[in-house]
């Protein structure tokens, strides 16, 4: 496997933290917009998209602002890779952000942010924040 690159992206939204956090942070709420459908036993989610399933533990999380997923193996080992989902709200607009990190291939870059693009989108609609 190439070594992936890790990435960032921030996405304008029109929402509360608060409601935000619970499409972040559930397995019901990500399966709206995240993955097909999304099952949590304890620390692990697994995620379904089609055909395929990844697992990822919940590695940390601080309500109301951000949740960290690191990807395992079959043996459900930490990977060296994970996505964290953080919630900004600037201090003084108290405009609110959500800023994805993920990591791709480096040829795969591009594709990856189009998915986080068309993830959020989902998402905004979602909360009505188009």
């Amino acid at each position: 496997m190439d070594l992936k690159v890790r990435y960032e992206i921030e996405f304008p939204i029109n929402s509360s933290p608060q409601l935000l956090y619970q499409y972040i942070s559930t397995p019901s709420g990500l399966s709206e917009w995240f993955a097909d459908n999304v099952n949590s036993r304890g620390e692990f989610f697994t995620f379904i998209w089609n055909d395929s399933e990844e697992k990822a533990r919940l590695a940390s999380k601080k309500t109301g602002e951000k949740v960290k997923f690191k990807w395992v193996d079959e043996s459900s080992k930490d990977t060296e890779y994970f996505f964290e989902l953080h919630i900004l709200v600037d201090e003084i607009t108290k405009d609110v952000s959500l800023m994805v990190v993920d990591f791709a291939e480096k040829d795969e870059l591009g594709e990856a942010k189009q998915l986080w693009e068309n993830q959020i989108s989902d998402l905004k609609h979602l909360i009505g924040s188009v």
